[in-house]
């Protein structure tokens, strides 16, 4: 028996297998201590099931750098590259903002310290660091105190001898230590050496939060799979999407369930809304080109895209009289006004003004929701809007707007017509927003799987254990030692992790641009590419050279399958066995008659049209007007969106 746990910003989600069928369990977040509700969760489930083996999505690394709550931390590189992580690219995020301040690095220049030594390129040794330059090393660091310590040289991906002397210096500290070679062996020393600045900062925090659950806890991955606990301590960088990591792959497994081949994922929480685009054919893709708080890190990590708008976003207006809803979050302390301690109007406040939540409460009752005191409070906010329900549907407009902007970078940035797609949504707050969504982007139909609320914590519940290498060789894409290359990274990777499927893949570019493609490795590795660079920039240019920047190779050891079949097709009804009210939501500027629905008692071939509530344990679903829904064998929610 296995269970997953998904930590959010507002609740924390059990998953397990159980009797034939898959439970779920919501507790709050215990945000003073992130394993308070895991531990409950374990205790809970496991009495009753015997659970032997936990695997969790933690935001504690998440956190720790969004709030710039991480270690102090010690960075060492080849002497005159100090300032490496301060300088960056000299990119401007906001071209046209002429007062824009970049926001200061992880590592202050009292902390960035040099050392004499130097690697080639080509990986021989032009200097190395002696004895006494290695003391003064150490000492100069023992006095700054750091918590942490990251070593980046210049070239050590080609040769580590140079930051492996160094490591073995430092390591007499006694301090966690990130060494460059062995977190992200690639060449680009601005990104490897702030991935690793990053791998220090999470550390200390990240391993003393794992060295109090249990040592067999499995984590999840930013790259869709599990690792065991002590390297997700040694590597908390690679943890960063823990969390909508789980999502992205529990939402892959429910559309190709479903027979769906490509969707956007909605994943809308407590805090924040990550979306994904997926093509079910190719599975999980990874990019190492991520930046969190506009710093690069460079391990692999699920494409995707984040923004500060969940359920727990606080409303309010600037000083220009605007309204704004989020980044800032209510969270699960004191979170929104309707919980019962919170003071601020948030989107879940606006949706049950609204009369899309039902003031009987959350987790089918377990959680109240006071619809007199949310009211009060919001009167108070409202600004010069004429009633709480206009104050309340601009809130539910403007967080959609952050949204649909979301939506809009990871599919027609990238170059995919969203018409072409499914928006499969999830996430405790999203079924309540999806619809809104679809429509603005003229996505034909939307998916609300079954336990939408918890289907990160599916994600993980089914994830395979996923080891990731790499090494840069810079080669021609038709040069005779790739193979050689492939062979030795393989090895090394068998080392420490035995039995996985192996997959290959090459970065790849055209000789002389600065960016590569990530494709498989084969016999037609450079057509592929040819065929990506032309989907992705409208061109490819099959007489140039082509090179190999990076080689990768990922191993992955599949987990047991937790096979859902299909119910048989009922006769079709209108789900008036699951009709349970009628009950009044705002749309559109007026009050409206909407039916309530028990998603529990809805069966196969169920079909209605809007407006209309779906409840259920772990979210809420709201189908608007001019939408009809229906319930395919899977008992997921089909809506078809219509004008």
């Amino acid at each position: 028996m296995r269970i997953a746990i998904d930590t959010g910003g507002t609740f924390t989600d059990c998953v397990y297998y159980a009797e034939g069928h898959l439970q779920v369990l919501k507790l709050p977040s215990t945000p003073s201590d992130p394993g308070g509700a895991l531990r409950q969760a374990v205790q809970q489930v496991g009495n009753a099931t015997g659970t032997n083996e936990v695997r969790h999505g933690t935001t504690v690394g998440t956190n720790a750098l969004l709030e710039r709550k991480g270690a102090r931390v010690a960075f060492v590189t080849t002497a005159g590259f100090e300032d490496t992580l301060a300088i960056g690219r000299q990119a401007r995020p906001e071209l046209y903002n002429l007062l824009y301040q970049a926001p200061p690095p992880l590592v202050p220049a009292p902390l960035r310290f040099g050392v004499a030594e130097r690697t080639a390129s080509d990986g021989s040794i032009l200097l190395q660091p002696d004895a006494a330059e290695l003391e003064r090393l150490r000492k100069a660091i023992a006095a700054a105190k750091p918590e942490a310590i990251a070593v980046s040289l210049l070239f050590s991906f080609a040769n580590p001898a140079n930051e492996l002397a160094v490591a073995d210096e430092l390591v007499k500290l006694g301090l966690p230590l990130s060494i460059s070679h062995q977190i992200l062996p690639e060449f680009r020393e601005y990104e490897r050496g702030s991935t690793t600045a990053i791998n220090a900062y999470l550390s200390p925090k990240m391993q003393g939060y794992l060295a109090g659950l249990d040592p067999g806890l499995l984590v999840m991955q930013s790259s869709g799979g599990i690792v065991e606990a002590p390297i997700a301590a040694r590597e908390p960088v690679r943890t960063i999407l823990s969390g909508p990591a789980g999502g992205v792959v529990g939402a892959l497994a429910i559309a190709k369930r479903a027979g769906y081949d490509r969707v956007l994922t909605f994943d809308m929480g407590g805090t924040s809304t990550d979306v994904a685009l997926l093509d079910t054919a190719r599975g999980l893709t990874t990019t190492t080109e991520s930046l969190v708080m506009n710093m690069p890190v460079a391990v692999p990590m699920l494409n995707i895209y984040t923004v500060g708008a969940g359920g727990g976003s606080l409303a309010d207006f600037d000083r220009g009289g605007a309204m704004r809803v989020g980044p800032e979050s209510a969270g699960a302390d004191p979170g929104p006004i309707c919980y019962g301690r919170g003071t601020k109007p948030t989107v879940t406040d606006a949706n049950l003004l609204l009369g899309r939540l039902d003031a009987s409460g959350l987790l089918g009752g377990g959680l109240a929701l006071d619809r007199q005191r949310t009211h009060l409070f919001t009167e108070e906010a409202k600004g010069s809007l004429p009633t709480v329900e206009a104050f309340a549907e601009g809130v539910v407009q403007v967080v959609n707007a952050h949204m649909e902007q979301a939506l809009r970078k990871i599919s027609i940035e990238q170059g995919f017509d969203p018409r072409e797609f499914v928006l499969l949504s999830f996430g405790g707050a999203g079924p309540l927003h999806a619809c809104a969504l679809a429509r603005a982007l003229n996505i034909p139909k939307v998916l609300v799987p079954t336990l939408p609320g918890a289907l990160s914590a599916y994600g993980i519940l089914v994830s395979d254990t996923v080891r990731d290498y790499s090494r840069t060789v810079m080669s021609k894409a038709d040069d005779s030692a790739l193979p050689q290359h492939f062979s030795s990274l393989i090895r090394e990777a068998k080392k420490d992790f035995s039995g996985g499927e192996i997959q290959c893949s090459a970065d790849m570019r055209y000789r002389g641009q600065g960016y590569e493609l990530t494709v498989a490795w084969g016999h037609n590795a450079v057509e592929q590419f040819h065929l990506e660079h032309e989907r992705r920039y409208g061109y490819a240019d099959r007489t140039r050279i082509v090179d190999v920047v990076n080689i990768r190779v990922r191993l992955t050891r599949r987990s047991e399958l937790l096979e859902q079949p299909p119910r048989p097709k009922e006769e079709a009804g209108n789900g008036a066995q699951a009709m349970t009210a009628l009950r009044s939501v705002y749309e559109e500027g007026q009050w409206r008659q909407a039916t309530v629905y028990q998603r529990d008692l809805l069966r196969t071939g169920d079909a209605f049209p809007g407006p209309a509530v779906i409840d259920e344990y772990s979210a809420t679903t709201f189908l608007p007007s001019r939408c009809s829904l229906s319930v395919d064998p899977w008992m997921n929610l089909e809506i078809d969106v219509n004008e």
